[in-house]
């Protein structure tokens, strides 16, 4: 970040605006929301600040700016037109370590004024740290059609409770599960349906009747994370992000997806990888149970989807056998995600009529899969896990009957901005592999729907 994002409590704080013109009458608006005491400096000044003055919302001394009207001031905003007086006002302000925003120069700015959505006490603030402040100005107006002006009504009411919730909850972990669980359900519905009196009613309704022993059950949530795109995950996948107490990932899930999970959350590697397992899977089972027994709620998140070759299976039933609450959320597997953003469709009726999917993997330098139902005409395969076995998965598949021009193909880190594709045939893979050197996750998939890739590639 370049910018540190904070909300300041500038209530009755003297600030100054040097200038007089609608630039500085939006930037001495936009501080007197906020309860600033402001003062304006400027020899002459437009109609709309006139107005202010006039309503005795903020004072104007006509005068220029000398630097002594900085003394006992919080912050500083220069807006004038001519550039020499911004930059002394800055330069003086930077002297006394007074907070400085010089309009419309990223440069002379110790602080940003962001766009704002406003639903007070709910305040968002976006910014692009100067590079572009009609983009913020266009991402607010989309986050205003998101977010009713309600939601500052549900605050408020949060905020009238949260001293009662405080002393029936004793813990912090507690309030926050009691509070989520609130916002998500039936108060919320009524206050942002406009029904306030009914919202109140159900959450003192709520409190007098919940148990802490409730509360304070542990769940292991098992939530795929889709091949690496963030923009891939569904929303029960970011709403159950968002409340985990601690996090197990592995190698596959990507930094852009990481970086979804709630801040506060314990985060624990337990990937894997060929011929190196940094946790064992029997270890991963009973530390997802051992995290649950201690109340938390414990989120286990796997790359493309927990059921397809992610023993989510098996985790869950270590869960399953103590009596832990799971809930197994789908994701979107390698297989459907990379050959998408690959332009290759897994079946098409000119080309393909089935779709198999097994994995590669290696056992003591063989494969053992079903190689005849393999080598089916109009028939794609896509092998997970398969790189260290393509001379192995090339060789048997020809001597079983494939044919040694069946289009091929090798889809590196797919739906990320890292994505290679490259084009083969099944007998040529092993020698794009070892030219190429294509690393983890690699998906390979064969079939004649691969011709397609020229033409239907988009990403």
């Amino acid at each position: 970040m370049d910018y540190l994002p904070i909300f300041l409590d500038i209530k009755q704080r003297d600030c100054l605006v040097i200038g007089g013109g609608e630039i500085a009458a939006r930037k001495a608006g936009l501080l007197l929301k906020a309860n600033a005491k402001v003062t304006i400096i400027s020899p002459a000044i437009s109609s709309s600040t006139q107005a202010l003055v006039d309503d005795n919302k903020l004072t104007w001394l006509e005068s220029v700016f000398k630097p002594e009207q900085l003394a006992d001031i919080t912050l500083v905003i220069a807006a004038t037109d001519i550039e020499a007086v911004n930059r002394d006002v800055y330069q003086h302000a930077k002297a006394q370590q007074i907070l400085v925003n010089v309009a419309d120069s990223p440069d002379l700015c110790d602080f940003i004024l962001p766009s704002i959505l406003d639903r007070s006490p709910i305040v968002i603030a976006v910014s692009s740290g100067g590079a572009s402040p009609i983009l913020a100005r266009q991402l607010r107006a989309r986050l205003e059609t998101l977010i009713p002006q309600t939601y500052g009504n549900l605050a408020n009411l949060v905020g009238r409770y949260r001293d009662a919730v405080k002393e029936k909850l004793p813990t912090l972990s507690l309030r926050r599960r009691f509070w989520e669980s609130t916002l998500q359900g039936e108060v919320a519905t009524h206050v942002l349906a406009g029904r306030d009196d009914i919202a109140e009613r159900v959450l003192k309704s709520t409190l007098a009747e919940v148990k802490t022993d409730e509360l304070d059950k542990g769940e292991v949530y098992l939530v795929g994370a889709g091949p690496g795109d963030p923009e891939l995950l569904t929303f029960k996948a970011l709403r159950l992000m968002q409340q985990a107490d601690v996090v197990f990932y592995d190698r596959l899930v990507s930094k852009e997806v990481l970086a979804l999970v709630r801040r506060e959350a314990e985060m624990i590697y337990v990937g894997k990888q060929r011929d190196w397992h940094s946790v064992r899977q029997e270890e991963i089972n009973q530390l997802l149970l051992k995290h649950a027994q201690q109340g938390k709620r414990v989120l286990r998140l796997k790359g493309g989807d927990p059921f397809i070759f992610g023993r989510g299976g098996e985790e869950i039933e270590t869960l399953a056998a103590e009596n832990i609450p799971f809930q197994v959320v789908p994701g979107i597997t390698a297989a459907s995600g990379c050959s998408t953003y690959a332009g290759i469709p897994l079946t098409h009726r000119d080309y393909s009529q089935s779709c198999t999917f097994v994995t590669g993997q290696l056992k003591k330098g063989e494969l053992d899969l079903n190689w005849s139902a393999l080598v089916q005409p109009r028939q794609t395969i896509v092998v997970y896990m398969g790189l260290a076995g393509l001379p192995v998965l090339s060789k048997q598949l020809q001597k079983h009957g494939l044919p040694a021009n069946t289009p091929a193909a090798l889809v590196q880190q797919g739906t990320t901005s890292h994505q290679q594709v490259w084009i083969s045939t099944i007998e040529g893979l092993p020698a794009l592999a070892e030219k190429e050197k294509p690393v983890a996750p690699t998906l390979v998939i064969i079939g004649h729907v691969v011709t397609l890739h020229n033409s239907l590639a988009w990403f």
